[in-house]
């Protein structure tokens, strides 16, 4: 599948008849093509997802690693305590909540989570809405990839200063791997989880994508003012419009509501 190809199934929120066709190395480099034509329409790239970090939902989908996409800013937003997000134009939309870091400055070559500690200006809740263009969300890991890495919209709340938190690489991560969140539709519980679930935590997630970013020939390195979003902390769950969603963070993050429309 061509990248023009690809960037209209986005545009028309059309599925895909069949795979990508393509190693995860090939959907890479096409996925960095499509960036470039958004680019040259006149979209900006504001940062990037990571998806794929929670180990106990790898079965449920069959991809068994980490991935990563583009963020836009015609995909992401900002709120205090709730916001709303429109889903025209998604396809099978899935909602992810998730710790959002945002990039003070690019992280030195070899970086440590020393490094990545210092290198965090915020951190903040957020809902990633998440698409497939593969009928049933039924996919391998290069289709993901190829599909701008599933990203639709980000949706990100109260960012909190990362100097209020330990500047301790350690005991940062261990108050966002061991807080917990409860996941609610409505007055419905649907989930619960815990920041651990992202590989270990959200720093480690972070300096995964990091590795992996810079291994990707032609990707760009991250840049101060850079947001991350580090992957859901529960499984992925359908939402429609009407529908307002909540999750209740313990520990450093606040809680975080949102209505679709």
């Amino acid at each position: 599948m061509t990248p023009e190809e690809l960037l209209r199934h986005y545009d028309e929120a059309t599925s895909w008849s069949a795979g990508c066709g393509l190693s995860v190395n090939e959907a890479y480099e096409r996925a960095l093509s499509v960036r470039e034509l958004r680019i040259n329409r006149g979209e900006q790239p504001r940062g990037y997802k990571i998806g794929f970090t929670n180990r106990t939902i790898w079965p449920r989908y069959g991809v068994y690693a980490p991935i990563w996409g583009t963020v836009w800013n015609t995909t992401l937003a900002y709120c205090e305590s709730a916001g709303v997000v429109d889903l025209a134009g998604t396809s099978q939309p899935r909602l992810e909540p998730e710790c959002v870091f945002g990039v003070r400055a690019t992280p030195p070559a070899r970086a440590t989570l020393d490094d990545l500690r210092a290198a965090i200006e915020w951190v903040a809740p957020g809902f990633e809405i998440v698409q497939s263009h593969m009928p049933d969300w039924k996919f391998n890991a290069a289709d993901t990839v190829a599909d701008g890495a599933l990203h639709a919209r980000l949706l990100v709340g109260q960012r909190i200063a990362a100097d209020t938190l330990p500047r301790d690489a350690a005991a940062f991560e261990q108050q966002l791997a061991t807080a917990r969140i409860s996941l609610r539709c409505g007055d419905e519980k649907k989930d619960e989880g815990v920041g651990a679930n992202v590989l270990d935590g959200p720093l480690h997630a972070l300096l995964h994508f990091l590795q992996a970013l810079r291994d990707c020939p032609g990707a760009t390195d991250l840049q101060p003012g850079d947001v991350v979003t580090t992957g859901t902390w529960t499984d992925a769950w359908p939402v429609r419009a009407g529908e307002t969603w909540r999750a209740d963070f313990a520990g450093a993050l606040a809680p975080l509501t949102v209505r679709f429309t």
